[in-house]
């Protein structure tokens, strides 16, 4: 897994939007008590600027190098075998973890397996179809380099998602200076920078951006 072409995005001008975008998207989409629990997989190192650890004192990092704020509670540990009791986490963030992780559906697995019933999960992922990832992609070849993972379609994450029997409701598309959100049979039909959906599966929920979704289970 190598998430250096990520933390190199964050770096430039429409990485530091994008950042500030999901902040505020992830800030929001934090609907749960503070003595709930919240797992995030894959260390960011500015989750201080969308969640209060302070307050939210069982919010916990896991990362398999360890990354995430000081404050938060840390796991070291592979995404693929979450060290986790099942049906035990009450919602997930998974930010730019899957394109970069070569066992992403068993991760994706380990989601459905730790979420308890209506849990709720977040994904964010690039849009392979972005023109200005692409870009950043192909013109930059210090971050090409980095890049080390694999571009991921919406509509491959729906389907993994439908196939844990998750239900897509509800999609946001994230744009250089706005969000906007589809449901329906809209959902998977969109050309924007980012995007997002709300899933639900059994009573478990689950999201993902840039490419973002969301979904529950029952």
């Amino acid at each position: 897994m190598k998430r250096n072409f990520l933390f190199g995005w964050y770096q430039t001008p429409r990485g530091k939007l994008l950042k500030e975008l999901e902040a505020d998207y992830l800030q929001k989409s934090i609907t749960v008590s503070c003595q709930q629990i919240i797992l995030q997989i894959g260390g960011l190192g500015w989750e201080s600027e969308f969640i209060d650890c302070t307050l939210y004192k069982k919010y916990t990092v896991l990362d398999a190098k360890g990354l995430g704020c000081d404050i938060a509670i840390k796991i070291q540990a592979k995404a693929y075998c979450l060290p986790v009791q099942s049906e035990s986490i009450d919602m997930i963030i998974v930010p730019h973890m899957l394109e970069f992780d070569t066992h992403r559906f068993q991760t994706m697995r380990e989601i459905e397996r730790v979420l308890k019933p209506e849990g709720l999960v977040v994904i964010l992922n690039f849009n392979p179809w972005s023109f200005w990832v692409r870009y950043q992609f192909l013109w930059d070849k210090k971050m090409a380099d980095s890049w080390g993972g694999h571009f991921l379609s919406r509509a491959r994450v729906f389907d993994w998602l439908k196939l844990l029997n998750f239900e897509v409701i509800m999609s946001s598309e994230f744009n250089l200076d706005s969000i906007s959100s589809k449901q329906g049979k809209f959902i998977r039909y969109g050309h924007s920078f980012f995007f997002y959906g709300l899933c639900r599966e059994g009573n478990k929920t689950s999201i993902q951006y840039n490419s973002i979704i969301t979904g529950k289970k029952y």
